[in-house]
């Protein structure tokens, strides 16, 4: 789609297409041949008749990220892809509105995901990138849910930063043949980016970036949503309030940890025997390095010294860790495990793994299980050796660290 395209869709013939085209796709329940063939009787011209169908196909999908806002924006399937979940935008903005800079802009604000969460936390907003199309759909972006900024095309390597109290920079980590790994590669490089953290800024990059590459005086925060790590984002020490954090934001609300929670931080890590539960640090507690945080806040220890598996006698619901009871130790071979499972009548099996050689999908395959009963299992190491523990989850509460269970 082209900017002329795009404009055309934000006239009001535009806006009868787009009206026409969702009726089209509801009607024939998303399929794109018979949306298309509908949407084609109503616009002869096929760009444009593309163009609003791919628009309605991709606001449906962008619900999963931007909840109801998603009807009313606009999208790249690419840009669509690459931005921030309403919630961890709205995280990061309202750290960020905290700080109380006057104003903030965004560094490659593709189609304003970002923005849109800076403006509703209260702080002034511009935005820039390099492709005029991504600008023209933020600008109508931040139009359709009725909030104020100012997005333009520029180079934001070249730009005099000096009038904005933050700035935010997301560099592009594709490229042409696909994920770039080289950080000089990233658009723009990580020399610009770390010139960036010499003032008050906050970056997101990928979660698996390196500890050692983070700067002295910055600070690392890993987010996940729903169990799932989405980024990790670097403030500047403007910002920064500790060195290391991981943020969970589950279904009952957000909750951090830092190395200032974990006393055994740059100490020897509490390995111990395998006790009656069994703790799975969340994977931005992990990327963090804060997993014997967790293990402290259930009185705990490690299984291993280099497996992320916590293990305790008592029993606590945190938004940092899955909590399982350990119902007992199974053989760890092959051939005695299938026996011991069959002879429980267990047929649907959840295997989890961790610091073992073992593919789930093919291990469950041969056990080729059938029985009534459901069960997990966890695969590990437990002192050096291999363990299969069959295991019972009790969930994920979003209490805070170290309030027990209630049996």
């Amino acid at each position: 789609m082209d900017s002329d395209t795009f404009r055309w869709l934000l006239t009001d013939d535009g806006q009868r297409l787009l009206e026409s085209a969702t009726h089209a796709y509801v009607d024939h329940a998303g399929d794109p041949i018979r949306s298309a063939a509908a949407v084609r009787k109503i616009e002869s011209d096929p760009d444009r008749a593309a163009a609003a169908l791919t628009q309605v196909g991709l606001r449906a999908k962008g619900v999963a990220k931007f909840g109801d806002d998603a009807v009313r924006m606009y999208f790249t399937p690419d840009a669509l892809e690459q931005a921030t979940r309403t919630r961890v935008a709205a995280h990061r903005a309202a750290r960020l509105a905290a700080a109380d800079p006057a104003s903030v802009i965004d560094l490659g604000c593709g189609i304003g995901g970002d923005l849109i969460a800076f403006a509703r936390a209260g702080l002034t907003v511009a935005g820039v990138d390099l492709d005029p199309v991504r600008v023209a759909i933020a600008e109508a972006n931040l139009a359709a849910l009725g909030l104020p900024g100012a997005v333009q095309v520029a180079d934001g390597t070249t730009l005099d930063l000096s009038g904005f109290g933050a700035v935010f920079a997301d560099p592009a980590r594709r490229g042409a043949r696909g994920r770039v790994f080289d950080v000089e590669g990233w658009t723009p490089p990580w020399s610009f980016v770390t010139s960036l953290l010499a003032r008050a800024s906050v970056v997101k990059v990928a979660p698996g970036i390196p500890h050692d590459l983070v700067p002295a005086s910055v600070e690392a925060e890993w987010v996940s949503e729903a169990g799932e790590v989405k980024e990790a984002a670097l403030w500047s020490s403007y910002l920064a309030t500790v060195r290391r954090r991981a943020t969970v934001i589950g279904t009952g609300g957000l909750a951090s940890i830092t190395e200032e929670d974990d006393p055994y931080d740059g100490r020897e890590r509490p390995v111990r025997a395998l006790g009656e539960f069994l703790y799975e640090p969340d994977g931005a507690v992990i990327r963090a390095g804060l997993v014997t945080a967790v293990a402290a806040g259930v009185d705990g220890g490690l299984l291993d010294e280099h497996i992320a598996y916590v293990t305790s006698d008592a029993s606590f619901r945190s938004p940092f860790a899955r909590g399982y009871r350990v119902l007992e130790t199974l053989p760890y071979r092959e051939k005695p495990l299938k026996a011991a499972l069959r002879e429980r009548g267990i047929g649907r099996l959840t295997i989890k793994k961790r610091g073992v050689d073992v593919v789930p999908e093919q291990l469950r395959r041969r056990l080729d299980l059938h029985g009534e009963q459901e069960a997990t299992l966890v695969m590990t190491r437990v002192a050096g050796e291999g363990t299969a523990l069959l295991v019972q989850p009790f969930g994920q509460g979003t209490e805070s660290p170290g309030m027990p269970l209630i049996r």
